[in-house]
């Protein structure tokens, strides 16, 4: 199951996974990728669905110890 989840993960989904793990909200990662803070907030929603996290905290944690970040 890890494993499927690492796979579904894209480049981008990285991306923000590392900058949400960081502490940066939505309006700053966007204006870092240049793209639009709904962009971002779509890829969190994903990030989220993907491992059944029920918020960024848990999001976070749950990605380390998967080692995706």
């Amino acid at each position: 199951m890890n494993t499927d989840i690492k796979d579904s993960i894209t480049t981008r989904e990285k991306e923000i996974l590392s900058l949400l793990a960081i502490g940066l909200s939505s309006k700053e990662i966007s204006e870092k990728l240049f793209i639009s803070p709904h962009t971002v907030e779509y890829h969190r929603r994903q990030l989220l669905k993907k491992t059944k996290s029920r918020n960024i905290a848990q999001l976070i944690g749950t990605v380390y110890r998967m080692g995706i970040l």
